[in-house]
């Protein structure tokens, strides 16, 4: 089969290679993928900076999200032909977290993509346990961006937001979604921040509220100007990006809540002491609580939220620099990479 490699060899980029068909393992099921998405932390491992390089296991084939169909599975497992996305941590099912029905905090998950061989390829096996069935018709677009919504989900969820001013900083995909999610969910206002053009443009179209750019206009400004003069309930931070960290912060009622999603490159220094004074509440988004956030997300999906305008770019995997490029540099959503033809017809 065809897949995008990471060969440890300390270069930036993904080698397109011949690889071997995986073979499942006793209980695991092997999936034929049909479209995958480039997320955050695929652009970091294809950048191979300090985070990705301290962080993943090589050779090692790249990309968690995933929509594709059952090829093989164990019995009792799904049936051939069933429509799968997949959960990316594969949780060790024997440690004081996973034995207490919290395996998204199991210490000694092995992550989709980072630890062992992801879905930038024709074929991927995972476990039974952690495949997502789809209804019979399911769109394809809707399905692949289940991973990525499930975080966004994650997130908005941490803390109420019906009738709440709600910050988004950074409107990268999840980010977006966060935003469509959180004015689906009943948010008073839904302010985003964010540099990039084209994006603040997709942040209106995910039904954001107010748009800005914090760099023609400081965000106290911005939100006094709305009547949001003591700052905002909650925030999800989704850059990543210092500024927009210590903007996430800074901007909080007291008692505010952030949820932390944007991962940085390197350590990020915070006003520490403010936030213990003014009681903020920071809590790290990492992945899905299974799978009690892919029962949501697709509660969700069939109460009207959409997510697909997020989407942008569909390219064949052979393009897969290219899909890269316009995922890092844009202008862009979600872009997502097609491995829809078996390698057999090729």
């Amino acid at each position: 089969m065809k897949a995008l490699l990471k060969s440890g060899d300390g270069s930036p980029g993904l080698q397109l290679s011949e690889m071997p068909v995986p073979v499942p393992a006793a209980g695991e099921v092997l999936v034929r993928v049909l479209r995958a998405g480039i997320c955050d932390t695929d652009l970091h491992i294809e950048a191979w900076d300090d985070w990705a390089r301290s962080r993943t296991r090589t050779p090692r084939i790249a990309g968690h999200e995933f929509v594709g169909v059952v090829e093989a599975a164990p019995p009792g497992g799904p049936a051939a032909g069933t429509l799968v996305s997949g959960e990316r941590h594969v949780a060790c099912d024997r440690c004081r977290a996973c034995r207490s029905g919290q395996r998204h905090l199991c210490p000694r998950t092995e992550r989709l993509g980072m630890d062992r061989d992801g879905v930038f390829a024709e074929y991927v096996t995972l476990p039974a346990q952690n495949l997502w069935a789809h209804p019979s018709g399911t769109d394809l677009d809707t399905a692949v961006l289940f991973d990525s919504l499930g975080n966004a989900v994650q997130a908005v969820t941490s803390f109420p937001v019906m009738g709440k001013d709600v910050l988004v900083t950074g409107a990268g995909p999840i980010g977006l979604m966060a935003a469509a999610l959180a004015r689906h969910l009943g948010a008073r206002r839904v302010v985003v921040t964010e540099t990039d053009p084209y994006r603040r443009k997709l942040a209106h179209v995910l039904g954001a509220h107010h748009v800005i750019d914090p760099r023609e206009r400081p965000l106290r400004e911005t939100a006094a100007g709305l009547g949001i003069e003591d700052g905002f309930a909650c925030a999800v931070e989704a850059s990543g990006h210092p500024e927009a960290i210590r903007d996430a912060l800074a901007h909080l009622l007291p008692g505010g809540q952030v949820a932390a999603l944007g991962i940085a490159t390197g350590p990020v220094e915070i006003d520490w002491s403010t936030a213990v004074l003014r009681m903020t509440g920071i809590r790290g988004i990492h992945g899905h609580r299974i799978f009690d956030t892919w029962r949501m997300v697709s509660a969700l999906l069939a109460g009207g939220l959409d997510p697909t305008p997020v989407i942008t770019h569909h390219f064949p995997y052979e393009d897969h620099e290219a899909a890269f490029a316009a995922a890092r540099k844009g202008p862009s959503g979600k872009v997502l990479l097609d491995w829809s033809t078996p390698c057999a017809s090729r």
